[in-house]
Formats: C-alpha cells, sequence, structure tokens
C-alpha cells in the first residue's frame, strides 16, 4: 500500500470530507493532522463555515481545484456518495479512514483508475498525529 500513499501525499492541497468541529472526532483530528505537518487541508462540511481556522465548503464539488487527494471520514453509505463526487471533479486520489470503507465505493475507485487507500491504513498514523 506504501506506493499509493506517496501517490496520495503528492498533492498539493487535500480535501477533508467529513470534517468536524468537534475537536473529539476523527473528522478533526485528521484535519488537525494536515495543518501539523504544514499541509493545506480544506474541511468539506455543509454545516460549517470554518473549522480550526480553515474555511469550508459544502461539498466536493466545491473543493479548489488544487486539491487532487480526499480524506474520507464518512459513514460507508456517504462515501459511496463522496466517491462520485470525486469522480466528477477529478479528484485522483482517495483515502478512506477506517470504519468509511465501502466495497462499493473501493470499486468505484478502481473502476475509473483513482488510487484508492480502504485497507485500513489511518493517515494519522502514517504522518504521525499529536493531539494538543
Amino acid at each position: 500500500m506504501k506506493k499509493e500513499i506517496e501517490e496520495f501525499l503528492k498533492a498539493s492541497a487535500f480535501g477533508v470530507v467529513g470534517a468536524s468541529s468537534d475537536r473529539s472526532k476523527y473528522g478533526n483530528r485528521v484535519l488537525r493532522c494536515y495543518q501539523q505537518h504544514g499541509l493545506k487541508a480544506v474541511p468539506v462540511n455543509p454545516k460549517a463555515t470554518e473549522i480550526e481556522g480553515a474555511a469550508c465548503v459544502a461539498s466536493v464539488a466545491n473543493l479548489p481545484d488544487e486539491v487532487t487527494s480526499i480524506s474520507v471520514i464518512t459513514p460507508p453509505a456517504i462515501t459511496e456518495q463522496v466517491v462520485e463526487q470525486a469522480a466528477k471533479k477529478g479528484i485522483r486520489n482517495v483515502w478512506m479512514q477506517p470504519g468509511a470503507e465501502s466495497p462499493r465505493a473501493v470499486d468505484f475507485c478502481r473502476a475509473r483508475g483513482i488510487n484508492v487507500i480502504a485497507d485500513g491504513s489511518c493517515i494519522l498514523v502514517v504522518l504521525g498525529y499529536r493531539e494538543h
């Protein structure tokens, strides 16, 4: 899975789909993890305007074009909708965080040549996350 992760991390900006303003939730920790590593991250949350100082967008379709990789922290049924939006947007890399994986979403990505990480790897572990 190393090659897929390296490809994912080459993006100049990352979308965090399922970002949360609740600091105890993984959708918040993943966003802060990118920030801790000096990476540009754009939270995706239809109910928030800003999370952890970063301006939110309402959906994957609203992400800036520089975002080519997204971390997905959503329930599997939502993940299936997210990957369809990602394909339409031209997103090349999708990392389904543990618990977000859906076999249908993984198959959808693979059928379209989207680099997908859905093996239980967690970005918080791979990059290294510190709780402050």
